[in-house]
């Protein structure tokens, strides 16, 4: 049994967000990372060892600035607003009501939580839980990991475009249940999960307290502090293996 380090590790490049609670923070949600706001564009990821793993996220905008799409070529969302808020994100297949997550807590429990926070609001230390195939018992099994995460000192590039698309202020309005008894509900307000800046190193530990996986990450920034390009390098310490991949972005002007 593994973790699954490769859609982790793309989920960061794109978009660094994890499913995950809190029992204490000292940032203030209501704070951006920066008062600079640039608008992301484009990504585009390159893997160093499997271009199937390659993409380009495009973000398109209105004239009034809001996000009216996001496509990776295949897949595209679109953004639907009702007097000027978010209210549904539709393709793909899917229909995302944001209004109707606001009427009940959502649960997110499965996923794991923050144990740790640092005084900037970022999560430091979670716990991550990942489903994995025991060939032992022919069954699957919950394996609880840990991983610990530091951060360089830049804002968060992401925090105008997702409130360009309105989904900061759905995430104020959005509770997470990280709690599976319903007599005790722990909730959290989803946008306590923003991290205010970026990762520089990520440490996996399985939970034997071994060091399974390391990523690192490596930026090139413009003069606005908002990254041109990053590096990441992912290691799995178990199977002796190592896997590169380059993203660029490219803002609104």
């Amino acid at each position: 049994m593994k973790f699954n380090l490769t859609p982790f590790i793309l989920g960061l490049i794109t978009l660094f967000s994890f499913s995950c609670s809190s029992d204490d923070s000292s940032n203030d949600p209501s704070d951006p990372p920066t008062e600079i706001q640039r608008f992301i564009e484009s990504i585009t990821v390159v893997s160093a060892q499997d271009p199937a793993e390659n993409t380009t996220i495009n973000v398109t905008y209105d004239t009034d600035g809001k996000v009216t799409s996001v496509t990776d070529g295949v897949d595209t969302n679109l953004f639907i607003y009702d007097n000027g808020a978010l209210s549904n994100i539709t393709g793909g297949g899917d229909n995302l009501n944001v209004l109707e997550l606001y009427d009940t807590p959502q649960d997110a429990f499965e996923f794991g939580e923050v144990t740790q926070y640092d005084n900037n609001g970022n999560p430091v230390q979670l716990t991550l839980l990942d489903e994995e195939y025991d060939w032992n018992t022919n069954s699957y099994t919950t394996v609880v990991y840990t991983a610990e995460i530091s951060y360089d000192n830049k804002p968060n590039p992401y925090f105008y475009t997702l409130d360009a698309a309105g989904i900061i202020d759905a995430l104020d309005n959005i509770e997470l249940n990280f709690s599976s008894d319903v007599q005790n509900p722990q909730l959290v307000q989803a946008r306590m999960l923003l991290p205010a800046n970026n990762p520089s190193m990520i440490t996996i530990k399985d939970a034997d307290n071994v060091t399974t996986h390391t990523v690192n990450f490596d930026y090139v920034y413009n003069a606005d502090d908002y990254p041109t390009s990053a590096s990441v390098t992912a290691t799995d310490v178990m199977d002796n293996s190592t896997s590169i991949y380059t993203a660029t972005y490219t803002y609104r002007q």
